[in-house]
This record gives C-alpha cells, structure tokens and sequence, in this order.
C-alpha cells in the first residue's frame, strides 16, 4: 500500500538542514533585517553544522547581497531557495540552491558556488591557488560535484530533477572569470559569471543563471523536494565498487571472507532490505560488530567491500563509512575523485554524532584513535551505539599512539551489554600485506613486545638494516625511478615547520641526522623535509610536495619524510623506517624517552607512560611496506641489536 502514496508521503520528513529557506523575494527582503543573520547562525547550528566562524559570517554578508540582487533583477523572486543546504550527515554545504517548477512539470535545480574572489591562479583542471596563496578544488569542479550529488544521490520513486550549476564570482571581472572558466578543461556545462553578468537585463541574465525555463515551484512540489531522503543509486554503487574495489576480480580470502559472511548474515537480521516493506529479516534488536585484526590483515579492504554490499542489499538503511584517520579518508576520497557524490560515503569523523542519527549502518575504520576526553568510552562512540542499528567497528588495539585515543573492544562490549545491544566479535588473523608474510609481522611483534629473534628472511619478504640514512634515501629514489611506490617514516622526533607560505616551493630542511666519521668517509649530516602541510607547487604549477594526507601516494612524496599521522592505515611497495632517538635498546630491553619526541601530546609522559605508544608507533611504520622494509636508526646499541637479527 505505501508504494501507492507520493514519494513526499512515503519518505521520512524533518527540518532541511540549512542557514535560511524560503522564496527567493522573501528572504531578499530579510537580508535588510538586524536579526537576519543570528537567526541563520541558530539554524545553522541546529542542523548540526557547529557554529559559524568569524569568516562564514563574514562571507554571508559580502555575497548573499549580491546573490539576491541578482535573482530580483532576473525575475526569479518566487523560486525556493537554500542558504548553506548541506547534504546527507553534514558532510558539505551547498552555498545556494534554488529549485524551480520545469516546463515538463519535474523540478529543477540550480546549485550556486559562491565566490568573493577576484583572481586566481590555474594550477590545473582540478585545483587554483586563491590570492592568499592558498591552494583549493577548481570551483567549476567543485559544483559539479555537488551537481553530481543531486542526480546519482536521487532515490527510486522521488521527483525527476533537472540539476544545473553555476559559479558566481561577484567581485571578478568578465577577463578575470574567462581564466577561470577556461582553466576547466573540457566543457562540463558550468558557467562562470562575474559582476559584469550580475546586472544584465532580467530575461537574459535568468538564461546565464540557467533559470530562464524555470517557473515558481508549487508548496505541493516544495514539499516533496524536502522529503527526498537522499540515498545513493545503482549507477553511483558500481562506480564505487570499481573505484574502491580497484577490480572486478577482487576477492576476500580466509577469515575475511568467513568475516563478511556473518556480517552480511547480521544485517539480513537487523536491516530493511527492498521488498520487505522496511522490516528486517528477524527484528531481533540492534547489533555491534567489532572487527579486530594486525596491520595488513584486511580490515580496511573488508570495511570497503561491506559498504558497498550494504548499500546494494540494504540501501534504506543509508550505510555510510566513518573513519577518524584524516589520511585514509582523504584517500577513499582521492579513489572516487572525480564522481563528487561518493564521497558523501565517508563522512568527516567529527560528524560521527549527527550520522549516527540518520544512518542505519554505519561502519567505523581505525576506531582505536577515535578521541576520548574522560573515562568510558567516548562520545562518539556512544552515540554510534545509542542510535545506529547496525554498528561494524574495526580497530586494533596496538595501533594506539596518543593518551587520547584508545577504544577496545572490552570497553565496546560492555557498553553494548549495557544497552541491552548484541555484540559479536571477529578476529581478522591473515596478512595480506609484507608479501602476504604473517612472519615478518610475527617479528615485528616479537621486536618490539617480546623477545627479539633473528629474522631468517626464507618467507619472500625482503628486510633490510641501511648503515646511513644517504644510502636509505637513495635506495627509495631508485625505488621510485623503477615505477614503484616507496616511502620514508620517522618517528617524531625532529621539529617540524609546517610552512604555508605563499609562493614557497621549497621545504624547511627540519630533519638532522649526523654521521660519524668512518675509517675512509668523513662526518656528514644528511637532512630532509617532513611531509608538506599543503601541496607545494613549482612557478609552472607542476607539484613539488603533495598534502600530507596524500603523501604516500602522490607524485614527489617519496622526496618527503612521512610520520604515524600521514602513513597510519596506509601501504606502499617499499618502505623505509628511521627508528630515532626517542626509542633505543639499552641493557636488553627497550627504553623510552619523551624527551626526545617533538609530539606535544607525548613530551610530557613518563618514560614508562611513553613506552607503549612509541612501540606501537614504530610497529605502524614497519609494518606498512608490502615488498621490502629497510631500516636505520640512529642509536649505535639498537643498531647492534639489529645487526645481529638481520642478516
């Protein structure tokens, strides 16, 4: 009977999360009002936004004025339109939308990209550098992506959409726009107007507005745009299954495989599927899954292949992938790049409480650096198990490295148990990392928490003990020279400038290892950049150094040094590892000093405080290469050490 019902009768309504709604006239004449822009703060922050900054404020005020004239002039008062509407979980804001009646009698859609600029610099198709120096997506992409969202986000059953985008610049000149519009590369139907467009006669400046065909939506079609409960289609599920799959042949093998199977089985019983009219198979409760496993077991690439399941088995739920590693999501998104809507997939960590309102499934990667601030388990993670139906947690418990982070699976458990929740638990055991070698990772293990032992080197897993860091750094160029991805870490124990400046292309040489005199080589000091805080570019535009968050993966990262925060939940062919000072094998057992480390939230342990989270550190880093690990460290007793295990 409800497949009989319009779609704004069968979807779930509520308030649509946004700064101000209303027809384009009406909110017109509110701009003049003193209150205006508190009451759009107000809302702003009840659709669980946060609260705007100085420079959110400070962007309403120079362009909603602008906007508005605009559309007056163009004739186009009775539209509805959004101000900051913002996309399922909150995961980004739409600066303004406007939705329209089309002549067909479906309902068009105008996304508008607001900009104050008035010049930019084109570093390529994809990215400018604004005045300030600061590098952002091309805006021209940028709502194209968000055009993409509304047409592969629209669910079966709800209103045609005939989605269009513009950018605005309402300081910039027609040349000045015209660099812009033409650094898009290929045309994707986006124009760039400027002030000189913005006051055009009416009929014409509503064409480059692409509103020329639209008409005054009726309350009747307003309302059935507000109850789209948006959720992916089938056409945007295989591209993110290609995407994040990377093949067609990809497969879980052993306890993965075993793992997916009775997570799949759990949702059967704790999810809606199509054609159950929003009934899970049982109703047997709400469940919590924790997944645990070592580096390389699988964990992510499990996590992957089960959201695109749930969203082809179970799509009203509305999974979604949540992790607080700002490295790995950066690169779930650099996977579906150019098909803007999936990335809606992987909300940002610090939205975890207002997803967990709205999700059915929600799966969490890396769940042992979510923050805690007291005792118990943190709020976050609370929230996910108060309101989520079907929780999947993935973590491992040694891949704790900050006194703020540190969720278990014995804390998860009891806080399930004491919702009256069901909890099963599954452990991941395989390695499908370091040549697929359990062994190397056992050595790791026994290196670093038990009793050191020789490494035998019979598994098909290279390890390697470099005398200097030169011969390490040219080991990881001829790496990089022959096509393979290859890396450097460190612990953090040298300081780290994390220059912004504008223009620079080149980084601050922050670390400093010397080399003592050898019987035929005098002392040297090799020195090398940490990772770059934003992507560095040479006067042409080509990249020097890529965001830190993309540093293992992207062209000149292998120049750079990585750290725990940039390499964590990542892998690469060949990795290097520099073992500092801040951890060394002293009278037959490991010794910590926090002294020695640049991290402000680990210099002010105690040695013993110290000791486990730089263990667990330097297990992260050799353990993220799946060929090769070569190692140097710059503490003569724990090169002896290592001297005598690998051979």
């Amino acid at each position: 009977m409800s497949d009989q019902l319009p779609y704004a009768e069968r979807a779930v309504r509520g308030p649509v999360a946004c700064a101000a709604a209303g027809r384009v006239g009406d909110i017109a004449g509110a701009l003049g009002e003193a209150a205006f822009l508190s009451r759009c703060a107000a809302r702003y922050r009840a659709a669980g936004f946060g609260a705007p900054g100085a420079a959110e404020e400070r962007s309403w005020r120079n362009s909603w004025p602008p906007l508005f004239a605009a559309l007056l002039r163009a004739g186009l008062k009775d539209l509805q339109v959004y101000l900051e509407y913002g996309t399922p979980g909150g995961g980004r804001r739409l600066d303004a939308l406007l939705v329209g009646a089309t002549p067909g009698g479906g309902l068009g859609l105008v996304v508008i990209e607001l900009k104050q600029w008035q010049t930019c610099r084109v570093l390529d198709t994809d990215r400018v550098m604004r005045s300030d120096g600061i590098v952002t997506a091309h805006p021209v992409h940028q709502v194209a992506a968000y055009r993409s969202f509304f047409q592969h986000w629209r669910p079966d059953g709800a209103p045609v959409l005939d989605v269009r985008a513009v950018v605005a610049l309402h300081n910039a000149t027609s040349a000045e726009g015209a660099v812009l519009a033409a650094g898009a590369g290929e045309d994707v139907g986006v124009p760039v107007l400027t002030a000189e467009d913005l006051v055009r006669p009416g009929g014409e400046l509503a064409r480059l507005l692409l509103c020329g065909d639209l008409a005054a939506p009726s309350a009747g079609q307003v309302k059935e745009f507000e109850a789209i409960r948006w959720q992916p289609s089938t056409r945007l599920l295989d591209h993110v299954g290609a995407d994040l799959e990377g093949n067609s042949t990809f497969a879980l093998v052993g306890d993965q495989q075993d793992a997916f199977v009775r997570i799949r089985r759990a949702a059967a019983r704790h999810l809606p599927s199509p054609g159950q009219d929003g009934a899970p198979e049982s109703g047997g409760g709400d469940a919590v899954i924790t997944v645990s496993g070592g580096p390389g077991s699988g964990k992510t690439a499990l996590a992957v292949r089960l959201l695109g399941r749930l969203m082809r088995a179970h799509p009203t739920s509305r999974p979604r992938f949540i992790t607080p590693s700002g490295t790995l999501r950066a690169h779930l998104h650099d996977a579906v790049r150019g098909h803007g809507a999936a990335r809606e997939l992987f909300p940002a960590a610090n939205s975890m409480r207002s997803t967990a309102r709205q999700a059915g499934a929600l799966i969490i990667d890396e769940a042992q650096r979510i923050k805690r601030t007291g005792t118990g388990l943190p709020a976050d993670l609370a929230a996910v198990l108060e309101h989520v139906p079907l929780a999947v947690i993935f973590l491992d418990e040694r891949q704790i490295i900050r006194p703020d982070e540190g969720t278990t699976v014995e804390e998860i458990r009891a806080a399930a148990q004491a919702l009256g929740r069901t909890h099963h638990h599954l452990e991941l055991t395989g390695s499908f990392r370091c040549s697929g070698s359990a062994a190397y990772t056992a050595w790791v293990d026994a290196l670093l928490y038990g009793t050191p032992q020789p490494w035998t080197g019979h598994t098909g897993y290279e390890l390697h003990l470099t005398e200097d860091p030169f011969r390490l750094q040219q080991w990881i160029e001829h790496a990089t020279s022959q096509g393979h991805t290859a890396r450097t870490t460190a612990s953090f124990c040298w300081p780290w400038t994390r220059t912004r400046a504008r223009g620079a292309t080149t980084l601050p040489l922050d670390i400093a290892i010397d080399i003592p005199a050898g019987p035929a080589s005098a002392a040297r000091t090799w020195h090398a950049a940490w990772n770059a805080a934003t992507t560095l570019t040479d006067p042409d535009g080509r990249p020097v150094a890529p965001h830190s968050q993309l540093w293992a993966t992207h062209t000149g990262g292998h120049q750079q040094i990585g750290c725990i925060y940039t390499a964590q939940g990542l892998e690469y062919h060949h990795a290097g590892v520099i073992i500092g000072p801040d951890l060394t094998w002293s009278n037959g057992h490991w010794e910590a000093h926090p002294d020695q480390s640049r991290d402000e939230s680990l210099r002010h342990l105690t040695p013993d405080q110290y000791l486990p989270y730089a263990l667990n550190t330097y297990r992260v880093l050799l353990t993220r290469g799946t060929h090769t690990t070569h190692i140097h460290t710059t503490h003569p007793d724990t090169h002896h050490l290592l001297a005598g295990l690998i051979r």
